[in-house]
């Protein structure tokens, strides 16, 4: 074991519930003295009961009422506090859970290198994964949309658990469809796709439609079955004969000169191959161990953001002081990843498009912000198309909610941004 750090770890909690709870668990089964770990639950006012139960249950938890849904990067900020005596701060999500030597692995990389300002695990997805491919004949919708559409997934049940937020999309498929009040993600297949399930029991159904009747040849592992679609979503049972594969979630991040963020690794079966400690970009908030030193030089989470970004932008801050950051696949937390904000939802495609925007405009050069608001427009004017100018065309109805989501997110970039020119309008640092 590394040399005896302090350590603080941090878990912000709105609604968790059951999740949260496992999360204190697993930070209390680390292999770390307990008087050198001090263990904060942040509760952004929730309404699962967790914080109350905590209070009357864990006297080795401190809760603070953060009085609001204040955010992960505020909530953070609060658990964080003013880090007096704190070597380190472990942040860790609450549908997340950290292995045993999770921190004394990460804790022992920040020993060597005095300059490095967080050292992140890999991350895997919290159960194993069974694959299934899908073949079938396309169509088009006709102009305005030249996409070959197969089928359309839009839910999957496995056992007697509703799995549709958690389904994978490895390959195959064309992206989210509008959100309209929808609790998970819709993908138009292609010809040929590959999707994944939870392997959390036996057996499988999926909600599939199609633009017109056809046959659809479904594969799990030897399991085959075929079956006939047509535009009424209907559940179709299928026999689940792959091997569950273990998938990564994230081993640290990527950030493009666009200003996009990519987990490192994502969707891959962990065979190994990721497994090279190395230098990162950044590091994804979802388990982390960050130095105290750092964060007392670049300070905290920027509390703009409320939610997404905000570990990629203290991640470049960080880096254009001088530090930086490495990840340690060694240590090894698991993710339910959706447990909290659908992927693919309205409330992560406005909050991962206005904060990547922001974070561009905080750290990139004018003539890259620039660059990439108009390329924003022109990709949200490509969508104007597709999904209103040709349905109205086909005499269908138009669908604006991704145009008005974009709109929106393009909107609150510009909200965002307004305070900080009207500062250096006036001479105030900003």
């Amino acid at each position: 074991m590394p040399e005896l750090a302090h350590v603080r770890a941090v878990v912000v909690n709105h609604n968790g519930g059951p999740r949260t709870l496992r999360t204190l668990e697993s930070l209390r089964a680390l292999d770390w003295p307990p008087t050198a770990l001090d263990v904060v639950l942040v509760d952004n006012a929730s309404s699962d009961g967790v914080a109350a139960l905590v209070r009357r249950t864990r006297d080795d938890v401190r809760v603070i009422d953060a009085g609001a849904n204040v955010g992960f990067g505020a909530g953070c900020n609060l658990g964080m506090g003013d880090l007096a005596g704190v070597d380190l701060v472990a942040l860790v999500n609450p549908d997340a859970v950290v292995e045993p030597d999770w921190l004394w692995r990460l804790a022992e990389r920040h020993q060597a290198d005095p300059r490095l300002a967080a050292a992140c695990p890999k991350v895997l997805f919290d159960v194993p994964f069974v694959e299934i491919e899908l073949t079938c004949a396309t169509s088009r919708l006709g102009r305005g949309d030249r996409r070959a559409l197969g089928v359309l997934v839009a839910g999957a049940h496995v056992g007697s658990e509703d799995v549709s937020r958690r389904v994978q999309f490895v390959d195959g498929f064309w992206g989210p469809e509008p959100a309209s009040g929808r609790s998970a993600p819709h993908q138009w297949s292609r010809g040929e796709a590959l999707l994944r399930v939870p392997a959390v029991g036996a057996g499988c159904r999926l909600l599939l439609s199609a633009t017109g009747r056809r046959e659809v040849r479904l594969r799990s592992g030897e399991a085959r079955t075929v079956v006939a679609v047509d535009a009424h979503p209907r559940w179709y049972p299928l026999a689940l004969g792959g091997e569950p594969v273990e998938v990564i979630n994230s081993v640290g991040i990527s950030v493009g000169d666009d200003g996009y963020a990519a987990d490192r690794g994502w969707l891959a079966r962990d065979q190994g191959q990721w497994d090279t400690p190395v230098e990162v970009d950044a590091w994804s908030g979802a388990a982390v161990v960050l130095r105290a030193d750092h964060l007392r030089q670049v300070g905290g989470f920027d509390e703009r953001l409320f939610l997404y970004y905000e570990d990629v932008e203290l991640s470049l801050r960080a880096r254009r002081a001088g530090w930086h950051h490495a990840a340690v696949p060694q240590a090894v937390a698991r993710h339910v990843h959706s447990a909290t904000v659908v992927t693919g939802s309205a409330l992560h495609q406005h909050y991962s498009e206005r904060n990547r925007l922001v974070v561009l405009a905080t750290h990139a050069p004018r003539r890259v912000v620039l660059g990439s608001v108009v390329r924003f427009l022109l990709v949200t004017a490509s969508y104007a198309r597709r999904d209103t100018v040709a349905p109205l065309l086909r005499g269908a109805r138009p669908r604006w909610q991704v145009v008005r989501l974009r709109l929106g997110a393009l909107a609150g970039f510009a909200r965002v941004l307004a305070p900080r020119r009207a500062g250096r309008a006036r001479g105030c640092p900003g």
